[in-house]
């Protein structure tokens, strides 16, 4: 009995080098051409299902860099019958933490004309709307979407854009108040934030009437583009406050590990918006699940490629909170968490 195995099969380039010479291509540009044939030879399965009437859907992705709770979301299309590399093309565009590189990245995926923009900020959103008012817009985790400016209500968004909108500056005080309860000697908190995230002023505004009322005195921090982070650890280090509070968004939330060792090395007691942030050692964390919301906003993306509009679909708040504290980070700062305090958590890392 005859056993084929892939081992049998002669590499690609085997196969298409008789091909390329017959026809003549010169050395020089051998391996363009056959690049290119190998890349037509991806594209041809796509191509075929497309004639047999199994309509391809293209989506774009518009984020600061590759992370995981992406694969939540594609794991929600697929849970609804859409698979990269099948029924799904997928266009993904990082901005690398520079903003400026927003409004390029938006037309890009624009002039090639996906079916929808999935984005992961507030300012992506922002410049994909401004790209386009088409194209529908999806965002799993945008701060204060109608303060943004991305639509005109939560019920009826009104235009193109539609999604998961983060209640961020009632989040963002709580846990300010709860790095308090924590530490009660606290009289001065640092605070890391991006100023040119538009939805960030009203977080801050917030953050500042609640320090007042619990007697802190906060030292803002701005990290604007990837290389302010050193700068503010620097000024920080001078400054020595007695705890540290992080706005997290794209820029910063790609930086949640250099920040809880920073946090940690400096002995920071430290409070952040998402639970991966403690998962990694920071001391607490406040604020809806990641995760879960990046799997739902699936579901939006499959009713639009079902035809649904954004201007119909309401923009979702989240429902699902974590409170959790980091007992392990708490024993090697000295800290002794009040026990009332430990009852609210809903988890206790030790």
């Amino acid at each position: 009995m005859l056993r084929r195995t892939a081992m049998q099969l002669p590499p690609r380039h085997a196969i298409l080098t008789p091909v390329i010479l017959s026809l003549g291509v010169s050395p020089m540009r051998r391996r363009e051409f056959i690049t290119l044939l190998i890349g037509a030879a991806v594209v041809w399965p796509l191509a075929a299902r497309a004639q047999q009437g199994q309509k391809l859907y293209r989506v774009g992705i518009l984020t600061v860099a590759p992370d995981r709770n992406w694969d939540e979301l594609f794991q929600g299309l697929r849970e609804l019958g859409y698979v990269d590399g099948q029924n799904l093309i997928v266009e993904r565009r990082y901005s690398e933490g520079h903003a400026e590189r927003w409004s390029d990245l938006a037309n890009d995926l624009v002039r090639l004309k996906v079916d929808v923009i999935v984005v992961s900020t507030t300012p992506a959103a922002l410049a994909a709307k401004k790209g386009t008012s088409t194209i529908p817009i999806v965002f799993p985790a945008a701060f204060d979407p109608l303060g943004a400016g991305l639509a005109t209500s939560l019920a009826k968004p009104g235009g193109n854009v539609t999604g998961f909108g983060l209640l961020v500056p009632e989040v963002s005080a709580k846990g300010l108040a709860l790095l308090k309860e924590a530490v009660p000697t606290l009289t001065n908190a640092a605070v890391l934030w991006n100023p040119t995230n538009p939805a960030n002023s009203q977080v801050w505004k917030d953050v500042e009437v609640t320090a007042r009322g619990i007697g802190l005195v906060l030292q803002p921090h701005e990290v604007r583009e990837p290389p302010d982070i050193e700068a503010a650890y620097a000024a920080m280090t001078q400054e020595r406050p007695d705890g540290l509070l992080v706005l997290t968004d794209e820029i910063l939330y790609q930086y949640k590990n250099s920040i809880v060792d920073f946090a940690i090395r400096k002995r920071l007691p430290a409070v952040f918006q998402f639970r991966e942030f403690s998962e990694r050692g920071g001391l607490m964390s406040y604020g809806p699940s990641l995760p879960d919301m990046f799997r739902k906003a699936a579901n939006y993306v499959g009713r639009i490629l079902k035809g649904a509009k954004p201007a119909d679909l309401p923009i979702e708040q989240p429902t699902k909170f974590e409170f959790v504290i980091n007992l392990k980070t708490a024993k090697a700062l000295g800290l002794e968490i009040p026990p009332q305090l430990l009852a609210r958590a809903d988890e206790v890392i030790e």
